[in-house]
C-alpha cells in the first residue's frame, strides 16, 4: 500500500494552525451531521491530497469481523443486513475507510445490487453491497462531483442526509446504515453545480495557490521530500498527525455537551436573515458548525467566534442567487451583525411590547450588480466599436433535439442512459439486470432440457433505460456595427446569458463565435462554466464589416473539433445574421459555399434574420436555404422568443 501524504504536513494543515479547508474538513468528521464538504478551487491546489491524508488522522472504528456493513459493535440500535450477530462474536478494529467514487461509477455500483454470479449459478437471490455500505462511518470521497451524474449526487446526499441507504430492485429489498462524510472537490472551470445541489453540501471553501513565495517554496520543498521517501517523510509527521487524532477523539466527546444558548441561536439567525440565504437550513448547518468549532476549541459553550468561524464555511454558497453571482461573503457585513460585544452566558429575555429587534440596514450589503444587468455602453477596443451589455436574463422554455440520442448524461434531450425509464434489454454483463428479459432468453435456448430452466452467462440481460441527455448549443454571431446590430446584440446577449443559465442547470454546454471587421473569433469555447461564460459575454465588443463566410466556416471548425471530442454530443448550431457579407473578396459567393460545407455536417441550425428597414434583400433567407435551416425574421423573434425558437427547432 503506497503511504498517503501526512495531513499535518499539507501547507494550511500543519502545527501553524488549519486554514479553511483543513477546518471544515475537520468540523464534519467532528459532527457528520453537519452535512459534508465541498471544495472548490483550481487545479494543483492540494484538495485530493488534503482529503486523502484526513482518513489517516481519524480515530480508528470497531467493527464486526463478519460483517460487510460495518456496524458499531457497541451501539445496540444498530442493525446490519448480516446479522443479527451473538453477544461473543468476533470484533476487531481497523482504520477508517476512504472510499472514493469515480465519475464514471453506475447506480449499481453506488447502492449495491444482485450479486450476480449466485444468481447464475446457484439460483439465490442476493445482495452484493455498494459503496454506500462501504463507506459506512468512513468518508466518501467524489472528486470532480461537479462532474458526476446529477441523479447520483441527489442519491448520495439524500443517504448523507438520511444516514441510511435503501435498494428496492431486481428482487433485492435491503435497507442499511450508510452514515458517513460526504467529500466533494471540484474545479469551477470545468462547470459548477446546480444551486439545488451545491445548498445540500454542509459546508463550502474556495482555494487557491499561495501567491506569497515562501509558502510556495515550503509546499515544493515538502512535496519533493515526500516523493523521495514517502515513509521516512511521514515518520516526520506522526507526532503531528497523532495529536489531531486526539483532538478529533476528546472533540467528538465534547460535542454533545456543547452549550447553544438563545442568545447564539438567535445571533445565527440575525446573520442568516442579513445575508437573505434561503430556506432554514443554513440557520441549522451553521449551529451545527459553530457547536463543533466549540468543541475542537475545547469551550463548553458557543461562542461569537464559532459563529463567525461556522457562517464563513456554512452561508457563501448558500447566497448565490443565480451561478452569475460571485460566490463569496461580505465579512464587513458579518462582523457588523455579530457586534464587538461577547454572547450573554444565559438566554436573553423576550423583548418588551413594542420593541423590536434591530436589523442592519440594507444599504450596508456590499453585494455588486448581477452580470447581465444593464448599464451604460464601455467604450469598444478601436474607434466604431462598443461593448454592448445585455439585459437581466430570463427563463426560457425547454427545447430538445429529435430522436434518441446517447450522449452524456443530463437534463435535455431523450438519450439511451444508465438511468431512467426501462425501455428493453440487451446481451451483457454491466448494469441493472433486467430478470424477465434473463428468463426468457434462458427459456429460448435450443438446448434447455425440458420441463427446467437452468441460466447460463449468455442469458443474462441487462436493462436498456431513457434518459437524458445534454447537447452543444453554438451561437454564430453577427457583431458588425450599425445601430441595428447594436440592438440585436443586446438581445441575443440576453438570450445567450438565459440559455447559459438553463444549461447550468441542464448540463449542457454552450458556446459563442462572433464575426465582425475582417475575422471571425471564437469568444465562447464549448463550456459548462457559466462564470466564465458570462464574463466573456460582457466584454464582448460590436463594430466593423461583415465577414460572413468566416464565422460559417469558424462554426464548422468548432463542430467537427466537438464532434471528435465527444462523438455523441449532439450540437444545435444558432445563425443571427441579416446575410449582407461585407468581407473579403466576392463575400455573398464565398458565404453561400461555406453555408454548403455547413450543412453538409448534417447539423440543426437556425437562421435568425436580424436585417430591418424598408429596404430588404431577403438575404438570409437565402442563407438559410444553403445551411438547410429553419428561417426566422427578426420581426417574429423577440429576445425572449429567441431562446423559444431555440428549444423547438428540431
Amino acid at each position: 500500500m503506497p503511504v498517503p501524504y501526512p495531513f499535518s504536513a499539507v501547507v494550511g494543515c500543519d502545527s501553524d494552525g488549519l486554514d479553511d479547508m483543513g477546518l471544515a474538513l475537520v468540523l464534519t468528521t467532528i459532527a457528520p451531521e453537519i452535512g459534508g464538504v465541498l471544495v472548490r478551487g483550481e487545479k494543483g491546489t492540494a484538495k485530493s491530497t488534503t482529503v486523502r491524508g484526513l482518513a489517516a488522522v481519524l480515530p480508528p472504528i470497531e467493527v464486526y469481523a463478519d460483517d460487510r456493513f460495518g456496524i458499531d459493535p457497541t451501539d445496540p440500535a444498530a442493525t446490519s443486513p448480516d446479522g443479527p450477530f451473538a453477544a461473543d462474536a468476533e470484533t476487531l478494529t481497523r482504520p477508517v475507510r476512504l472510499v472514493e467514487l469515480p465519475v464514471g461509477a453506475t447506480e449499481d455500483r453506488v447502492l449495491g445490487s444482485l450479486h450476480l454470479e449466485r444468481a447464475l449459478a446457484q439460483g439465490r437471490v442476493e445482495y452484493e453491497p455498494g459503496l454506500l455500505a462501504r463507506a459506512h462511518r468512513g468518508i466518501l470521497y467524489v472528486d470532480e462531483v461537479n462532474l458526476l451524474h446529477d441523479h447520483l449526487v441527489d442519491l448520495l446526499l439524500d443517504a448523507a442526509a438520511m444516514g441510511r441507504a435503501t435498494v428496492e430492485r431486481d428482487g433485492v429489498s435491503v435497507e442499511h446504515a450508510a452514515r458517513f462524510v460526504l467529500i466533494g472537490t471540484m474545479n469551477p472551470e470545468e462547470g459548477e453545480l446546480r444551486p439545488q445541489l451545491l445548498d445540500r453540501f454542509g459546508l463550502t471553501v474556495e482555494v487557491a495557490a499561495s501567491r506569497v513565495p515562501p509558502q510556495r517554496v515550503e509546499v515544493v520543498r515538502r512535496r519533493m521530500a515526500y516523493d523521495a521517501d514517502p515513509a521516512g517523510f511521514a515518520a516526520r509527521y506522526r507526532d503531528a498527525d497523532r495529536a489531531l487524532t486526539e483532538r478529533i477523539e476528546v472533540a467528538r466527546e465534547r460535542v454533545g455537551k456543547i452549550r447553544l444558548t438563545d442568545a447564539a441561536l438567535l445571533k445565527i439567525a440575525e446573520v442568516c436573515a442579513a445575508f437573505e440565504v434561503d430556506g432554514l437550513r443554513a440557520d441549522i448547518v451553521t449551529a451545527r458548525a459553530a457547536i463543533a468549532h466549540a468543541a475542537w476549541e475545547g469551550r463548553d459553550e458557543v461562542t461569537r467566534a464559532d459563529i463567525r468561524r461556522a457562517a464563513l464555511l456554512a452561508l457563501p454558497h448558500r447566497r448565490r442567487r443565480n451561478p452569475f453571482d460571485a460566490p463569496g461573503l461580505d465579512e464587513d457585513l458579518l462582523d457588523q451583525v455579530l457586534g464587538d460585544e461577547e454572547l450573554p452566558p444565559e438566554p436573553p429575555e423576550g423583548p418588551a411590547s413594542g420593541e423590536q429587534a434591530t436589523e442592519p440596514e440594507a444599504d450596508s450589503v456590499a453585494d455588486a450588480p448581477p452580470a447581465g444587468s444593464t448599464a451604460a455602453p464601455a467604450p469598444g477596443p478601436s474607434g466604431g466599436e462598443s461593448v454592448v451589455d445585455a439585459a437581466a436574463p430570463y427563463r426560457p422554455k425547454l427545447f430538445t433535439v429529435t430522436g434518441l440520442g446517447s450522449g452524456t448524461a443530463g437534463r435535455r434531450s431523450r438519450a439511451i442512459a444508465s438511468s431512467g425509464r426501462r425501455i428493453g434489454a440487451r446481451p451483457g454483463t454491466s448494469g441493472s439486470v433486467h430478470l424477465v428479459e434473463t428468463l426468457k432468453a434462458a427459456a429460448a435456448r435450443p438446448d434447455r432440457a425440458p420441463g427446467r430452466v437452468v441460466l447460463q452467462g449468455d442469458d443474462l440481460r441487462i436493462a436498456v433505460r431513457e434518459g437524458r441527455e445534454a447537447n452543444l448549443v453554438l451561437f454564430c454571431v453577427d457583431a458588425s456595427g450599425s445601430m441595428a446590430a447594436r440592438k440585436r446584440m443586446t438581445q441575443v446577449k440576453t438570450a445567450v446569458l438565459s440559455l447559459l443559465l438553463d444549461a447550468y442547470r441542464r448540463r449542457d454546454k454552450v458556446g459563442l463565435i462572433t464575426f465582425r471587421g475582417a475575422d471571425a473569433a471564437l469568444a465562447l469555447p464549448p463550456t459548462h462554466s457559466v462564470d466564465i461564460a458570462a464574463v466573456r459575454l460582457d466584454e464582448l465588443p460590436a463594430g466593423g464589416r461583415t465577414p460572413l463566410a468566416e464565422g460559417l466556416l469558424e462554426a464548422a471548425r468548432v463542430l467537427e473539433r466537438e464532434r471528435v471530442r465527444d462523438p455523441h454530443l449532439r450540437p444545435l448550431l444558432v445563425v443571427v445574421t441579416d446575410g449582407r457579407a461585407t468581407g473579403g473578396t466576392d463575400p455573398v459567393t464565398r458565404s453561400l459555399q461555406a453555408a454548403d460545407h455547413v450543412a453538409a455536417l448534417g447539423v440543426t441550425t437556425i437562421v435568425v434574420d436580424g436585417e430591418s428597414g424598408p429596404l430588404r434583400l431577403g438575404l438570409a433567407a437565402r442563407l438559410a436555404a444553403h445551411l438547410r435551416a429553419e428561417y426566422l425574421p427578426v420581426a417574429e423573434v423577440s429576445a425572449e422568443t429567441l431562446a423559444g425558437a431555440v428549444r423547438g427547432a428540431a
